[in-house]
């Protein structure tokens, strides 16, 4: 007979599976593709942000829910977070990950992407990119049968900005109404950090450069999200004034990866936007400080700022394993292998 412990913690993960906002989602999303933030509504995204602090808590719940799942993951870029939590997250839920190495051959230059897609479809049940072009993603998604997931394009990040949410609900709680601040380059984890947050309630208030806005079709796109939300989005050319009573400050590399040739020009361009002391005084008393990682220490943040009490960095790296793994189990199905588990357990 099971523990009065084992039976109370298993009638919790039942009652998590039978949450009826995780099981639309679950209903809706099962086999489709997130190539942007923009596919998911917003009572998806709250899903995958409740299912994820759910895997985060009970992560033993899950350990056969893609059992036999098979994911390639195709990276025309380095990795370190994005590839060790997909690899992680699958392989403690009982699935099998194929890294393939394309940073010295891009997807489609030896062959078609929708042939490459077309035989990936028949081996596996999941594709990951990480790539340059941005259509590179949604071509393979048009052409697979499978889910494809974007772990990054010069376009967007949705799984970083899903797991930075997750990481501002565990420090905040609900996040409508949150002063989220981002200051630097308009850029692809910009993208999906406006449009996470416009879907989640956030005011959004982004900081950059003159000649370095976020792309006008996403700004277009979460202010009407905003809307819906009753949150605001607001774009700034001070970084002063946009740090000013934030809850959350959150930078990014000014030279993404594949821009490396722009470093010089962008440095002194970028300057008055390090988040440093100063610029952190800004904001409240009880701000956080965010970074995607890897952070150029002392270029766009200083050393004091990202190992400060302040930082919360590490908790967003540690989230990608738990976002990444909600999303795979609404992508592919694998909440019903949990809820059978589950009940067998209790019985």
């Amino acid at each position: 007979m099971a523990s009065k412990a084992t039976m109370e913690h298993t009638e919790q993960a039942i009652s998590v599976h039978k949450d009826p906002d995780i099981l639309a989602a679950a209903a809706r999303m099962a086999g489709e593709d997130l190539c942007s933030v923009a596919d998911l509504s917003s009572a998806e995204v709250r899903a995958i942000l409740k299912l994820g602090h759910e895997v985060k808590r009970n992560p033993r719940e899950y350990r056969h829910a893609l059992d036999a799942k098979q994911m390639v993951l195709m990276f025309e870029k380095a990795s370190l977070r994005t590839r060790l939590a997909f690899e992680t997250g699958i392989n403690t839920m009982g699935g099998n990950a194929i890294f393939v190495d394309q940073t010295n051959a891009p997807l489609g230059e030896r062959e078609t992407i929708a042939d490459v897609a077309r035989n990936l479809e028949r081996w596996v049940d999941v594709i990951v990119l990480r790539t340059y072009a941005h259509d590179t993603i949604t071509e393979m998604a048009a052409n697979s049968r499978v889910p494809v997931i974007n772990a990054l394009s010069d376009f967007e990040h949705p799984c970083q900005a899903l797991a930075d949410f997750m990481a501002l609900e565990e420090h905040f709680g609900s996040v409508a109404g949150l002063n989220f601040t981002y200051v630097g380059d308009g850029n692809n984890v910009c993208h999906s950090l406006m449009l996470t947050g416009a879907q989640l309630g956030a005011n959004v208030t982004v900081a950059t450069p003159r000649g370095y806005s976020p792309d006008i079709e996403i700004v277009t796109i979460a202010r009407e999200m905003a809307q819906a939300q009753g949150c605001e989005i607001r774009l700034l050319q001070d970084p002063q004034a946009a740090a000013e009573g934030a809850d959350a400050i959150y930078t990014d590399v000014c030279v993404s990866m594949g821009m490396e040739h722009e470093s010089t020009k962008r440095a002194p361009i970028f300057r008055p936007f390090q988040v440093n002391e100063a610029l952190m005084s800004k904001a409240k008393s009880s701000a956080v400080f965010m970074h995607c990682l890897p952070a150029r220490r002392n270029e766009e943040v200083t050393d004091a700022v990202i190992d400060s009490p302040q930082s919360i960095v590490f908790d967003q790296a540690e989230n990608r394993l738990h976002a990444q793994k909600a999303l795979m189990l609404l992508l592919l199905g694998g909440l019903a292998n949990v809820s059978k588990f589950s009940v067998s357990a209790e019985q």
